[in-house]
């Protein structure tokens, strides 16, 4: 069993669902992303999401948009990415890790290449965020063969004729895209949750997971009362670059007011009970 299909069996025995922050790579700088990152488990994270900055994140709002040029900026590679990951390994094997990102660097990495490091290094799942399911093939076979969950996105528009070719050779967890636009604008609201995800388990026993929108403890609460995730990234970018100096270096309060952010949210998160 993967580490993904083991924490959720686990949540699922406790009655609860999961808490899955996200945070960019690099993101204002490497100590302060590997910071963060180490904190989040005791903050209250269950699973963890890594952006992998990308100069043309097309499905990113300005949050994360502007949290990968600053990574950029500082030199950030997937090399950069996966060496963070191996990093947090060699003090924390248990909690699963996702990478969030786009096709053309894994391209230019190479795809083979890329799932053997990304593997050996301790990732456990892959969100390909432009990757069509018509298209899988150029990921499926290599990440079966290195063990990681292939984690696909469904959206609103995401038709029941569609969901079955979606779905269809997905693991680890369904991401919902719980809104139609970009990341860290408007949230999709518990009606619309509790029309959606229905919907969905019936093409898939995998948990499913609501992203895009959810911002504050109240809305992730009510994305893990519909589904079984929820995952807040915008928000969360936000906070920390109010800490920040005006050029944009990290402040000393930068790593604890994102942590402290993550125990708010997990609190509330773990206060639902199904």
């Amino acid at each position: 069993m993967s580490r993904i299909a083991a924490r959720f069996a686990t949540l699922k025995a406790e009655g609860r669902g999961a808490l899955i922050p996200f945070l960019e790579a690099w993101d204002p700088d490497p100590a302060t992303s590997m910071e963060i990152l180490r904190g989040m488990p005791a903050a209250g994270a269950d699973l963890i999401e890594i952006g992998c900055p990308f100069t043309d994140p097309m499905a990113d709002g300005p949050t994360v948009q502007l949290a990968g040029r600053r990574a950029l900026n500082v030199g950030a590679t997937m090399v950069h990415t996966l060496a963070m990951v191996r990093e947090f390994r060699t003090e924390n094997n248990e909690i699963p890790i996702v990478l969030m990102g786009y096709l053309n660097p894994i391209l230019s990495y190479g795809t083979a290449r890329f799932c053997t490091d990304a593997a050996a290094s301790g990732v456990d799942g892959l969100i390909i965020v432009d990757l069509p399911s018509e298209e899988a093939d150029l990921m499926a076979a290599d990440a079966a063969k290195n063990g990681l969950d292939i984690i696909r996105l469904v959206a609103p528009t995401t038709d029941e004729a569609r969901l079955p070719l979606v779905l269809a050779g997905s693991s680890g967890f369904v991401y919902y895209v719980s809104i139609t636009g970009v990341t860290g604008t408007r949230t999709a609201s518990g009606a619309e949750l509790a029309d959606a995800i229905p919907r969905i388990r019936k093409f898939t026993d995998l948990p499913i997971a609501v992203g895009f929108g959810v911002r504050s403890p109240a809305q992730a609460a009510a994305a893990v009362a519909a589904a079984d995730g929820a995952v807040v990234a915008s928000a969360l970018i936000d906070n920390m670059v109010s800490s920040l100096t005006p050029e944009g270096k990290a402040g000393p309060d930068s790593v604890r007011i994102v942590l402290d952010q993550v125990r708010e949210l997990a609190e509330a998160v773990r206060a639902v009970r199904k």
